[in-house]
């Protein structure tokens, strides 16, 4: 093989190589989108069959696909969350427009008895204070979906938690078949 044709064959992996990283390096700047696990839907705000079926529970797996996402204060996704943010966010991705805080949130539900939670429901809190402060998604077996604290992560927590039993405020539920 002559010299030439070794430099030819080199500037053509040279390409190759260069093409490829191309690709890799503009894959990786492609934004990750979690996807509500399970649904099969298109994307699209109150498409697919997790909207039709059960709101309640469609809403509680957008939540679900949340867990891991950091805590930030006024974060209403899809990066981080507070608590009321990733309430506004699971709703939003329904079609379903909710208040933006906790408290809001609170005065505008329709109230729900603590026997009476289904999954979907919005659990909510007294942390600091008396004014609401706080809430999650109900997930059933006194379990829910929130946004913790400053330097946490949207992760599951225990209505039975010390913490969340002396802080209860009551429950409510928005219609998200609207």
């Amino acid at each position: 093989m002559s010299l030439t044709s070794r430099l030819a064959a080199c500037r053509r992996v040279e390409r190759v190589l260069a093409v490829g990283t191309l690709l890799v390096l503009l894959a990786a700047c492609a934004p990750f989108q979690r996807g509500v696990p399970g649904d099969g839907s298109s994307g699209a705000p109150g498409s697919g069959p997790a909207a039709s079926a059960d709101p309640g529970a469609a809403v509680l797996r957008i939540a679900e696909s949340q867990i891991g996402a950091p805590y930030r204060y006024g974060g209403a996704g899809p990066d981080a969350f507070d608590c009321s943010g990733l309430v506004s966010y699971s709703f939003r991705q329904l079609g379903v427009a909710v208040p933006r805080t906790a408290a809001q949130q609170f005065a505008a539900a329709t109230p729900v008895d603590r026997r009476d939670l289904q999954p979907g429901d919005l659990v909510f809190f007294r942390l600091a204070g008396r004014e609401v402060s706080h809430v999650g998604i109900y997930a059933g077996s006194a379990r829910f979906v929130h946004a913790p604290q400053r330097g946490g992560h949207v992760r599951m927590a225990s209505l039975d938690d010390d913490v969340f039993r002396r802080g209860w405020a009551g429950a409510g539920r928005f219609d998200a078949r609207n």
